[in-house]
């Protein structure tokens, strides 16, 4: 998938709240909209190297620039929350994710009562598949871990796509790392224990779940590998 562009070298100054990054570009210090609302507290820190978007020229939006990416470590990783949803759709039109060789996409953005799922899909037998996918950033160790704050939210669509599963429906939940270097993933129990309860519940009622990484530019995003993942619950919870 393209990463649209151009995007400008900047540093990390501060981020006076969840959706605001302060940075340096040409030694003057710019308002840029965050489109991760996670912690990220191990990538943006004063002096990280940044890449952002201008905005679109003639826009009324309050910040001139997008935070798109961090340069970690010599690694680029997005910051962008959204980009997953995107890069699945397109991957699933190309067939280019192996899990979903054989499962066909019917459309994004369903709704089942209550809920809103990421996308319908067709699966080996040509039945529904209700699929969810989560953006995760944080890595520690070869260890990708979801989330780094916590999201009610993520809890509710695990549970609501155990009861499609209860009811005779087809779901999964995929977790999209939005870079490298990971090589198994689990919930960040320390974090979010009743997301990570509500995915392993959902998980031995039969939602399936997997983790993928992507390769990230400047310019492209693409599939890495499937990666295990581990919802044993840990000891010190209860």
């Amino acid at each position: 998938m393209k990463i649209e562009g151009p995007l400008l070298n900047a540093t990390f100054v501060e981020r006076p709240n969840r959706f605001i990054t302060l940075v340096k570009i040409n030694g003057k210090i710019y308002r840029s909209h965050l489109p991760d609302p996670g912690r990220l507290k191990e990538l943006l820190f004063p002096g990280a190297n940044l890449l952002v978007r201008p905005a679109p020229k003639g826009s009324e939006r309050k910040t001139k620039f997008s935070t798109v990416m961090v340069n970690h470590n010599g690694q680029l990783i997005s910051l962008v929350s959204a980009l997953p949803n995107q890069f699945v759709k397109e991957a699933l039109g190309k067939n280019e994710i192996p899990i979903f060789e054989y499962y066909t996409l019917v459309r994004p953005e369903i709704t089942v009562g209550k809920h809103r799922f990421d996308f319908l899909l067709k699966d080996p037998n040509g039945s529904d598949f209700y699929l969810e996918v989560k953006s995760v950033t944080f890595v520690e160790n070869g260890l990708a871990q979801f989330p780094d704050a916590v999201t009610e939210r993520g809890a509710k669509h695990a549970l609501a796509l155990k009861k499609l599963v209860e009811s005779g429906e087809g779901a999964g939940i995929l977790f999209v790392c939005q870079r490298p270097d990971a090589n198994s993933f689990q919930p960040m129990w320390y974090r979010d224990p009743k997301l990570g309860k509500a995915v392993l519940d959902a998980n031995r009622a039969g939602v399936k779940v997997w983790c993928i990484t992507l390769n990230i530019s400047e310019t492209d995003m693409t599939f890495n590998q499937e990666i295990p993942v581990n919802l044993e619950l840990p000891n010190y919870i209860s």
